[in-house]
């Protein structure tokens, strides 16, 4: 019988449990609790805190590799961000996509930030700047594929904990990713567009980011139709940011960062650690237009 994915988390979570106490002290950068990490052995970095989410940079000294076109297939290279340190075992790995007309520079903000919280980051150029959100998802999982069977790289990513991000047609690339590829640990489309509203099909944990001014993707006919029309059953989130235009994603922004973090960690690396900036609903605030989502969270 097939194992649901979910069902493959809480068994991955729960299961080599005791790998990774050794290498989660003397990073020396506040308390990490030693038997919490006991029953996670995905768990990387210190115990988080809303400052530490919402910092520039996270714990892990960020190296990069730049990747050529030339180099792959599938997809149009791109920049790995990654964690220097090789002591705490396999990262998690995302990659991002970037929107329609844009390249790998519009995103590039999130390599550095994302990577210094404990995760290798690829941030990747699509074939053509025109491609459309199908091409864009196969695209993803290209990225993926080379990171976690070609890339020199590749020994320090877990293949079995990987998720997909991406700004607006990049955005309905990552929802793409995730319905074809339900083995994927978490997905984050970025003002996302995309003509097909409906994504009863997907089975991995989305938080869909929209922006009250977007005139290009409107939340009204992309990202709140893509959150409602998830599965009920699924831990999914869609989060509005106040005062936001569609460009949003393009710039560093603190709110995308520290909701993103806390998804990737949350559910890449079922840290349950970073639940409780999920957990209850974050509230409207200057930045956050609404937030809405399943509480807790099941996977």
């Amino acid at each position: 019988m097939h194992q649901h994915p979910h069902t493959q988390r809480r068994t991955r979570s729960l299961s080599s449990a005791l790998a990774a106490v050794a290498v989660l002290v003397g990073i020396g950068l506040g308390p990490t609790p030693g038997a919490h990490a006991a029953d996670n052995p995905y768990e990387r970095g210190p115990a988080p805190t809303h400052a530490s989410i919402e910092a520039v940079r996270g714990p892990y000294a960020v190296s990069q590799a730049t990747v050529s076109s030339l180099a792959v297939t599938g997809f149009g290279g791109g920049t790995i961000y990654y964690p220097t340190t090789t002591s705490d075992g396999t990262f998690g790995a995302v990659a991002i996509s970037p929107g329609y007309t844009g390249t790998q520079s519009s995103i590039s903000w999130l390599g550095p930030r994302l990577a210094s919280q404990g995760f290798v980051v690829f941030t990747i150029d699509t074939n053509t700047t025109l491609d459309q959100p199908d091409s864009r998802g196969r695209q993803l999982l290209a990225a993926l594929d080379y990171l976690t069977r070609v890339s020199p790289l590749r020994t320090r990513v877990d293949s079995t904990r990987l998720g997909v991000m991406g700004h607006s047609m990049g955005g309905g690339g990552s929802l793409e990713a995730a319905k074809s590829r339900p083995s994927l640990q978490a997905a984050i489309p970025l003002t996302p567009w995309n003509l097909d509203k409906t994504w009863p099909e997907i089975q991995t944990p989305t938080l869909i980011v929209g922006a009250d001014g977007d005139s290009i993707a409107p939340v009204s006919s992309h990202a709140e139709p893509f959150y409602e029309n998830l599965p009920s059953s699924l831990d999914r989130a869609y989060l509005e940011l106040n005062g936001a235009s569609h460009f949003a994603p393009n710039t560093s922004n603190t709110t995308i960062a520290k909701y993103s973090i806390s998804w990737l960690k949350r559910f890449i690396d079922n840290d349950t650690r970073y639940e409780q900036f999920l957990c209850p609903l974050p509230r409207p605030s200057l930045t956050i237009e609404e937030y809405r989502g399943n509480c807790p969270h099941q996977s």
